[in-house]
């Protein structure tokens, strides 16, 4: 798993309509949110993207672009995106699940898929970045917003 204050992962991804997309795009322009589901079907999940949605213009005000990773193949993501109405890109990997890149998934008896987000400065910095077994730990609203607050905080004074 990512820590904070390390440069963003190099992830080249693919949203619901086949588009790359990779987090150095958003790089000198805005700070970046990534929330990884522990999968499409899990409701507590699904109720973080929903309370994630509600936040949508506090988060479009601080300059922050809402990105969802799904470890679902492209026509599972694009099909829960259009029946939950998702105001959000919602990105799938290549090769491999997003969560994979960047250590999300845990083996126990296999493998268990994990949930968890990141947030990215606009400078591609990690500045906050949580993972957790249990989903309704796996979006860290606390931590999110005490790195929201610091990416506003005015700088030293020299």
């Amino acid at each position: 798993m990512l820590t904070s204050g390390s440069p963003a992962p190099q992830m080249v991804l693919e949203d619901t309509a086949g588009q790359t997309v990779r987090l150095s795009d958003y790089q000198g322009k805005h700070a970046v949110l990534l929330y990884f589901l522990r999968s499409t079907s899990c409701p507590v999940c699904n109720w973080h993207v929903r309370g994630l949605a509600k936040s949508g213009e506090e988060l479009a005000a601080a300059d922050v672009h809402v990105l969802l990773a799904v470890p679902e193949d492209l026509e599972t993501a694009a099909a829960w995106k259009a029946k939950h109405r998702i105001p959000f890109t919602v990105l799938t990997g290549r090769s491999g699940t997003p969560h994979e890149m960047i250590g999300l998934s845990r083996k126990i008896f296999g493998s268990m898929q994990q949930s968890g987000g990141i947030l990215i400065d606009s400078q591609g910095i990690v500045r906050h970045a949580h993972g957790a077994t249990m989903p309704t730990n796996g979006l860290d609203r606390k931590g999110i917003t005490a790195a929201l607050v610091s990416l506003r905080a005015p700088g030293p004074i020299e």
